[in-house]
C-alpha cells in the first residue's frame, strides 16, 4: 500500500513538472507578438516577476524540506525561462512600463526574498523553518494565481480577449490538478491548498475568453459593415462630382453650338 501511494506521488509529480513546463512555455506567444511589434503594448510584466518570485521561494521550500526533489527540478527551470522572460519583456517595454518592472524586481526578488531568507535563517531553527516558508510559499502561490487576473478587468472594460493569454490560463489549471494531488498524496497542504484556487481562477479565466471572444468576433463583424458603408458613401461622393462636371460639359457644349 505504501509503495503504491509513494508511485501514485512520484507519478503526480512528475505530470506536474511536465504541465508546470508547459505553463513556463505558454507565453511564447505573447512574447512573439512583442518582438513582431517591438513593443510590450498592454502587456504586463507582473505575471512573470511574481512567477520568478514564486519558484526562488519553493525552491527555498524545497531546500528545507527532505523529500521535495521535484519541487525543485521544476522551479529551477521555471526561475530560467521567467528570468528570460523578463529580460526580453524590459528590452522591449517603453521606459514608464520598463521602470515600473524594475521597482517591482527590486521590491520582489531582491528585498522580499532577501528578507524572507535572512529571517528565517537567523529567526527560525529546524522544522519551524520549513513551516514559516511553506505559509509564505502557500499566500504567493496564490499571487502566482491572481496575477493573470489583473488583465480581466481589461478584457470586461474593452470588450476583447486580445491581451489575455489563454493558453497561460489553461496551462495553470491543469498544472493546478496535478500539483493538488501531490501536495495531497504527499500530506503537504503547503502545496495542495493554493492549487484549489488555481484550477478556481483558470476556469473563470477561461470562462471570460471564451464569453468575450464571441463579442469581440460580433463586434469586429458590425466594424466591417460600417467600414463598407462608409466606404461605399464616400465612392457615392467621389462619383457625384464627376457627374457633375459632365453635365455641365454638356451644357456648356450646348451653348456653344448655339
Amino acid at each position: 500500500m505504501a509503495a503504491n501511494l509513494a508511485q501514485l506521488t512520484l507519478a503526480f509529480g512528475l505530470l506536474g513538472n511536465v504541465v508546470s513546463f508547459m505553463v513556463f512555455l505558454s507565453p511564447l506567444p505573447t512574447f512573439y507578438k512583442i518582438y513582431k511589434k517591438k513593443s510590450t503594448e498592454g502587456f504586463q510584466s507582473v505575471p512573470y516577476v511574481v512567477g520568478l518570485f514564486s519558484a526562488m521561494l519553493w525552491i527555498y521550500y524545497a531546500l528545507l524540506k527532505t523529500n521535495a526533489m521535484l519541487l525543485i527540478t521544476i522551479n529551477s527551470v521555471g526561475c530560467f525561462i521567467q528570468g528570460f522572460y523578463i529580460c526580453f519583456f524590459l528590452f522591449y517595454a517603453p521606459k514608464k512600463a520598463k521602470m515600473e518592472s524594475i521597482k517591482l524586481i527590486v521590491l520582489l526578488i531582491v528585498v522580499g526574498f532577501g528578507l524572507i531568507v535572512a529571517l528565517t535563517q537567523f529567526l527560525a531553527s529546524g522544522i519551524n523553518r520549513s513551516v514559516i516558508v511553506g505559509w509564505i510559499c502557500l499566500v504567493f502561490s496564490l499571487c502566482v494565481f491572481v496575477a493573470p487576473l489583473g488583465v480581466l478587468r481589461q478584457v470586461i472594460k474593452t470588450k476583447s480577449v486580445e491581451y489575455m493569454p489563454i493558453l497561460l490560463s489553461v496551462a495553470l489549471t491543469l498544472s493546478a490538478v496535478m500539483w493538488f494531488f501531490y501536495g495531497l498524496l504527499l500530506r503537504d497542504f503547503n502545496i495542495a491548498i493554493p492549487n484549489v484556487l488555481g484550477f478556481t481562477f483558470g476556469i473563470i479565466q477561461m470562462i471570460l475568453y471564451f464569453v468575450y471572444k464571441n463579442k469581440k468576433l460580433v463586434m469586429d463583424e458590425k466594424t466591417a459593415a460600417f467600414e463598407a458603408k462608409i466606404s461605399e458613401m464616400e465612392e457615392q461622393k467621389i462619383q457625384e462630382p464627376k457627374e457633375q462636371k459632365g453635365a455641365i460639359a454638356v451644357k456648356i457644349n450646348k451653348n456653344g453650338s448655339t
